[in-house]
């Protein structure tokens, strides 16, 4: 059931359907981009798909070229029923990456309209949610809906680090997308730590002690 990639390994509808079976639906696909990266905000997103619209090719966001992404993010949102849940880097510093993903999860499922009667979301942690929700290791390669929410996410977050390059040059954050690469680093060292930057993360508190606090 649901429409797998064109390689035929890829996900399917079989995880939502069985949470039909127990709860009705629809049932959202849940995921989060933005866990690892020294600057920018974790972005989650939302998304409820009807299996028999389900754009062809979609598939864990890791495993498919950017352009790829920006079209099946298109696709999505004419489709699909999307939120997103925005997590900014305040939020991150203040009760750490986990509940800061956990928090953009719960805002993301939150504006979701119709509300969905259940979830099921990316890696082995759920949220809470005001509906049962599952949590499936690999999801985004298992679930038609979570490789939606994998996608929605990551293309959001890449847009809103390309929109921070342009503000903050020298960084790379048009290509790393904020993640703790040698030419990253590098900059931090020569350009200092901006007010995107996670400052509870440990390289970001290196470069802060560094620089005296820059």
């Amino acid at each position: 059931m649901g429409r797998q990639s064109e390689s035929g390994d890829g996900p399917t509808f079989q995880a939502e359907a069985a949470l039909i079976r127990r709860h009705g639906g629809p049932v959202a696909g849940i995921d989060e981009a933005g866990r690892g990266p020294w600057a920018g905000p974790v972005v989650a997103a939302a998304v409820m798909l009807d299996p028999d619209q389900a754009p062809a090719g979609l598939d864990d966001s890791k495993r498919l070229t950017a352009r790829a992404r920006d079209d099946l993010y298109d696709a999505i949102l004419a489709v699909g029923d999307v939120s997103v849940g925005i997590a900014p880097v305040e939020r991150i510093d203040r009760d750490n990456i986990l509940q800061a993903t956990l928090w953009a999860m719960r805002t993301a499922c939150d504006a979701l309209a119709p509300p969905p009667a259940a979830a099921l979301v990316d890696g082995n942690r759920c949220p809470d949610l005001p509906c049962p929700a599952e949590a499936l290791v690999r999801g985004d390669a298992r679930s038609l809906s979570i490789a939606a929410a994998s996608i929605v996410a990551k293309v959001t977050r890449d847009r809103i680090m390309a929109d921070l390059a342009r503000a903050h040059p020298g960084y790379g954050w048009e290509r790393n997308k904020g993640y703790g690469t040698k030419d990253h680093a590098a900059a931090l060292l020569r350009l200092g730590v901006t007010a995107h930057h996670r400052r509870s993360f440990r390289p970001v508190q290196d470069a802060l002690s560094v620089s005296g606090g820059r």
